[in-house]
């Protein structure tokens, strides 16, 4: 990988033959666990600025029309996650001579909290190529990483490292865009969603001033098919204008299904409503994984927000989609035939990608997967993709294939897991929209099929062969740090808590990812040998979860001693008030929660503070003061539960209760603290002028 420096600039050409198509990502680490920011993209012309307001790409504007630009959101990595942009460079426009990309922090958050500041960038394949990580943050609420322009021919990168005191408004006003200054904006609520009564000596909090950021480029929505005509936007955006949405997204009203089903017409519960996709006849491995391919792929073809959402970050280009099965390609003396195969064309270029399935567990064979990389190698196709239902891990790879580096093609391979596909569908369906009724119908049939118990795509569910003995080594303080199997557990452990945030962002319709508190750049193994050797030491399994827009990071904890799981969350007391009138509040704000909550306070040094069970503490919260007057900083809650004891997930399995207690905290506790975060712009605020 070549790491570069600030002002440094290098031709992409002199670090690899396919950079068509190439990925991003941005990162950033922070002591808390909870910083974040926002990547956006902007399209420059000769003279520096933005052809119009529609070259400007961000949360609210994510894909460009012609496929050339596509914001992926944040993917897990080993060392905590990364905002990724898919350029597809030989589709850029030929008028536009420079992609600028930069991040910003709302809110007055600054990126001088932030740590590892870093942008990399990836080919086709998958495979880095340069480096660029900005050590010298400070003030700044908005930052240029770094920008691909055009030079001689040829597409070049030059690390920026630029920052704006002025955020993304100054950011975007450089550029061309044009800024509404007065844009009203909304400031968070305190943490415990009251406004704390001063005491009649204290001097009055000064006002909190939030920085006006840059209004959105109005314009109709780009994820479109192409098949379809634009409508106008006006309707919607005098609709939007209207009622601003929770959340910022583009112009135009997608559809989405409603959250209330209708009144069923059936005369009684045993009758099954028909299905598109029926399970009840699978009978086989085979049976399942047939069917799940061919289904899935179908509905990938026919929905292009979902089809392109699962394989852009792959490389692939935006066109016209068909997929196949029961394809038979030559290799050696007997043909192989994969489950199935994705092709991609624009412009006349073809992207094709092999695709090898497994259902109910089963696992990836590397003589398999072998077979269809040396296919894909000489026929010239770009990726193979397996589906199967475990998490990849970076550095942990599923299987073990030899890549011949004397070749001159390279092809990618790539993962996805059952649960990602459902949590993309969730997410369409449920929470961003999708084209028309028929597509969100189609999502909704797909998701039905995965969710079904029959349909063996449920996701990661088996701990591993390691897990028992682990346990029973734990119980009988027979286990040895360095031993391998608490190694296995570890990454299984990992694995299940990306399917957690998953399953519970696609409920949510937020951002739900993993929390690792280490250092950019650290060996994903040897974090993972570290965190194995806690285990053999503690017999504890620990993640943390940060939840758009909650307060707090939520902790899991599995005691593998005592048989318990404890879900938890730290909320920071109010800077003003009495102490008496925190607790109240607080108690007041979980009168729904469970009764056996533990609440403990959490107060300055070493020692802690008052706890007890919520159910004692609501005719009492006063019992939640320190007796000695020591300074409040906040409290903790805490839920605990018996684990399940199988390494399965069956009603009695590890991961079933792990979900569930993940679940039942976020419902029964989170939600009754969760605050809005700072208002970033919506749809209407930008002048199309």
């Amino acid at each position: 990988m070549h790491e570069m420096v600030k002002g440094a600039n290098v031709d992409l050409a002199s670090l690899s033959e396919d950079i068509d198509s190439v990925v991003l990502g941005l990162s950033w680490t922070s002591a808390t666990g909870d910083g974040d920011a926002d990547v956006s993209v902007l399209l420059l012309d000769v003279d520096g600025k933005v052809r119009g307001d529609a070259d400007f790409f961000f949360y609210n504007n994510p894909v460009a029309a012609d496929g050339s630009v596509q914001l992926l959101g944040k993917t897990p990595t080993a060392d905590g996650s990364e905002d990724r942009i898919s350029l597809d460079l030989a589709a850029m426009p030929p008028d536009v001579e420079c992609v600028v990309v930069g991040a910003s922090r709302y809110g007055g958050a600054r990126f001088g909290e932030l740590d590892g500041l870093r942008v990399t960038l990836a080919d086709r394949a998958g495979e880095v190529l340069l480096g660029f990580s900005i050590d010298d943050a400070g003030v700044e609420s908005a930052f240029i990483f770094g920008e691909i322009y055009r030079r001689g021919g040829s597409w070049r990168f030059r690390a920026v490292g630029q920052g704006y005191e002025t955020g993304l408004a100054g950011l975007a006003t450089d550029f061309g865009i044009d800024v509404e200054d007065d844009a009203e904006e909304e400031s968070a609520t305190p943490v415990l969603d009251q406004t704390p009564e001063p005491r009649p000596d204290a001097t009055p909090e000064p006002e909190r001033t939030v920085e006006p950021l840059p209004a959105v480029p109005r314009q109709p929505d780009r994820r479109a098919s192409a098949a379809e005509p634009a409508p106008t936007a006006e309707p919607a955006l005098a609709a939007a204008e209207k009622a601003p949405a929770r959340r910022p997204r583009t112009a135009r009203k997608k559809v989405t299904l409603p959250k209330v089903a209708k009144k069923s017409l059936a005369e009684n519960d045993s009758w099954r409503q028909a299905r598109l996709f029926p399970v009840s006849s699978l009978r086989s491995d085979r049976e399942r994984e047939t069917r799940a391919t061919s289904i899935l792929l179908s509905v990938m073809a026919q929905v292009p927000e979902f089809g392109r959402r699962l394989t852009a970050a792959f490389g692939a280009p935006a066109g016209r989609m068909e997929t196949f099965t029961e394809v038979s390609l030559p290799h050696g003396d007997s043909p192989r035939r994969p489950d199935g195969v994705i092709r991609v064309e624009r412009a006349g270029r073809l992207w094709t990608a092999l695709v090898e399935t497994k259902t109910n567990g089963n696992p990836l064979k590397a003589e398999q997967v072998q077979a269809y990389m040396d296919i894909a190698a000489r026929r010239g196709y770009e990726a193979v993709i397996t589906l199967s239902n475990d998490v990849a891990l970076e550095g942990s790879p599923l299987v073990d294939v030899r890549i011949d580096r004397r070749r001159k093609h390279k092809v990618a391979l790539r993962h996805l897991s059952w649960a990602e596909v459902a949590h993309q569908a969730q997410m369409l369906i449920r929470h961003e929209g999708v084209g028309n009724a028929a597509q969100a119908w189609l999502l909704q049939e797909l998701l039905h099929y995965l969710q079904h118990e029959n349909s063996g795509c449920h996701g990661f569910q088996n701990m591993g062969p390691a897990w028992v003995p682990v346990r029973n080594a734990i119980d009988e303080e027979t286990l040895c740090q360095g031993d391998q199997r608490a190694l296995e557990v570890v990454e299984n452990w990992e694995r299940l808590i990306r399917q957690v945030c998953l399953r519970l962002g696609g409920e949510l319709g937020r951002k739900v990812l993993p929390v690792q508190r280490v250092r950019r750049g650290a060996d994903p193994q040897s974090r993972r040998v570290a965190l194995a050797d806690g285990l053999c030491r503690d017999g504890r399994l620990g993640a943390e979860l940060r939840i758009e827009g909650t307060p707090g990071i939520l902790a899991v904890t599995a005691d593998l001693r005592t048989g318990k799981l404890r879900t938890s969350v730290e909320i920071t007391a109010p800077e003003q008030g009495y102490p008496l009138t925190w607790v109240k509040r607080l108690v007041r704000q979980l009168a729904e929660a469970p009764a056996d909550l533990h609440v403990e306070t959490l107060v300055e040094g070493e020692g802690g503070g008052p706890r007890g069970t919520l159910e004692r503490l609501r005719p009492e919260p006063g019992d939640l003061l320190p007796k000695d007057g020591a300074r409040i900083t906040g409290f903790r809650l805490s839920l605990f539960k018996g684990m399940g004891s199988t390494r399965g997930n069956a009603e009695t399995g590890f991961i079933r209760s792990v979900d569930d207690a993940v679940h039942r905290f976020h419902a029964g506790v989170v939600t009754h603290l969760e605050r809005r975060p700072s208002r970033r712009p919506s749809g209407s605020e930008l002048p199309t002028g």
